[in-house]
């Protein structure tokens, strides 16, 4: 009952810097939790950076701490990743995520896929050397 659309991907050279916007519409149930994975080519989707119902509490993994901010604005039932200092590395496919069922309060469900119940199609980021 809940959509995710991801935008502002796109192409910037190494060491420049986007802001992707995931907006949510049609839910039924409050999103506890909202997080920023990716996936690239051949590889599994990994965690990038998670931020709680109040917006109080983010969390980042260690690969883009002190480069990327999430943060969420609630009004617009929307959450932001701002990347800064970006590596070819991080070249994927960023996807949000949002858990409606509570489950990122349990264990260390908040940086993994299992924690979140609803996914977004996924917007293209690419690094270039």
């Amino acid at each position: 009952q809940v959509q995710l659309v991801e935008s502002g991907g796109g192409w910037v050279q190494a060491g420049g810097s986007l802001r992707l916007s995931c907006a949510a519409s049609g839910r039924s149930f409050r999103l506890y939790a909202m997080g920023w994975f990716r996936q690239a080519p051949g590889k599994e989707r990994e965690f990038g950076a998670a931020v709680t119902w109040s917006g109080g509490n983010t969390y980042y993994a260690d690969s883009v701490k002190g480069r990327f901010t999430i943060s969420r604005d609630n009004d617009k039932d929307t959450e932001y990743l701002q990347m800064n200092s970006l590596k070819p590395e991080a070249t994927a496919v960023f996807y949000c995520a949002a858990d409606t069922r509570k489950t990122t309060y349990y264990g260390d469900s908040l940086f993994d896929n299992y924690g979140y119940d609803y996914w977004g199609q996924g917007t293209q980021v690419t690094v270039s050397s």
